[in-house]
């Protein structure tokens, strides 16, 4: 019954032998719950996701069996690629919003485990019986509900490493053969692309526990030469948190002191640049407040890929960059991953 948290994955910097090997999808996780006309959609922290994705409901109301229980992610594909921005605006709390959504920017499903089948719960089988399981389910469906490839293969797992960035997929996760199904436990493994890149750090937002640095904002410039709010970087101990409060200090910039971000909370302006502070559907009423500084300093940071023109998750510090100068820190330096198709992935899209 739900909620049921997934199983999660811990990271690794290679791709380890003798497992099975999937595709990191870039979506929303998602375990399914249907028990005849009652489906649910669980999200990785167990809230339903239900009601914003009611194409997604009708397909497997009208493919799974009547009574299951499939781990898998919701996933938007546009014009033959991954596309995480489109899929976080189907969050809305506005039902005609949501159903709109579903018809102009309708989601998929990918399935990557089967938990219960049935009167049966699959949970205590090893990973190999219930993958078989699973591809037995799934082999008549049609799109937009999809099998995820898998392979044992582990030199196809690193070509899948290697191509499948191009389609907005995240790595490869290698799964033990023997492996039961843990709830919230890390059993899996993933393997992400990490690479560097020079910012300009010119703001942060407090830490929630007081009045120390809790992630540094970071810009990169566009080919206008206007500085675009690209991510954050969050990853400090919290001596070093402190630290960096005092060190940032002189760099500190008052209300109108002509800060490249001024207009942050200016809806126009946000609409046709990227600023810190935008609302977010999943923070709600979060203090999104943040503390401007002059461009004057660059971090080279690391990060796995790029969605659209931002770092898809949060960064992570490698070092300060005094010799670097910030009009230096643009789009030009970063990897573009070479284009492949997801219908190439997906068998049909």
């Amino acid at each position: 019954m739900p909620p049921v948290k997934p199983m999660l994955a811990k990271s690794v910097a290679k791709i380890p032998a003798g497992m099975l090997y999937e595709a990191k999808w870039d979506g929303f996780r998602a375990v399914i719950h249907r028990d005849g006309a009652q489906t649910v959609i669980g999200s990785r922290t167990g809230k339903p996701l239900t009601r914003y994705f009611p194409e997604v409901v009708t397909q497997l109301e009208a493919q799974l069996p009547q009574r299951c229980v499939v781990d898998g992610e919701i996933i938007l594909v546009r014009h033959d690629h991954l596309d995480f921005d489109a899929l976080t605006e189907r969050i809305h709390p506005a039902d005609s919003r949501v159903r709109l959504l579903a018809e102009q920017t309708p989601a998929s499903f990918v399935a990557f485990d089967l938990l219960a089948l049935d009167e049966r719960s699959l949970m205590a089988e090893p990973q190999r019986d219930r993958r078989a399981a699973l591809e037995e389910v799934f082999a008549a469906v049609a799109p937009p509900l999809y099998l995820a490839p898998a392979t044992l293969d582990a030199a196809e797992a690193q070509r899948w490493f290697e191509q499948f960035e191009g389609a907005g997929l995240d790595g490869v996760i290698a799964k033990p053969l023997d492996a039961v199904y843990a709830p919230d436990q890390r059993v899996m493994f993933k393997i992400k692309h990490e690479r560097t890149a020079d910012c300009v750090v010119a703001g942060y937002r407090e830490h929630k526990s007081g009045p120390i640095v809790g992630s540094l904002l970071l810009g990169l410039y566009d080919d206008t030469g206007r500085l675009q709010h690209v991510g954050v970087c969050a990853s400090f101990p919290m001596k070093r948190r402190a630290e960096l409060v005092e060190e940032l200090a002189p760099l500190r910039m008052a209300p109108g002191d002509g800060h490249p971000w001024a207009e942050w909370a200016d809806e126009e302006a946000q609409a046709s640049s990227r600023m810190p502070g935008a609302t977010s559907r999943w923070t709600g009423t979060k203090d999104l407040s943040w503390v401007p500084l002059r461009p004057e300093r660059v971090i080279e940071v690391a990060y796995d890929h790029m969605q659209g023109d931002r770092f898809r998750h949060t960064t992570q510090f490698r070092r300060w960059r005094p010799d670097r100068e910030p009009a230096g820190c643009t789009y030009g330096q970063l990897d573009e991953p070479v284009r492949y198709d997801l219908a190439q992935i997906l068998g049909s899209a």
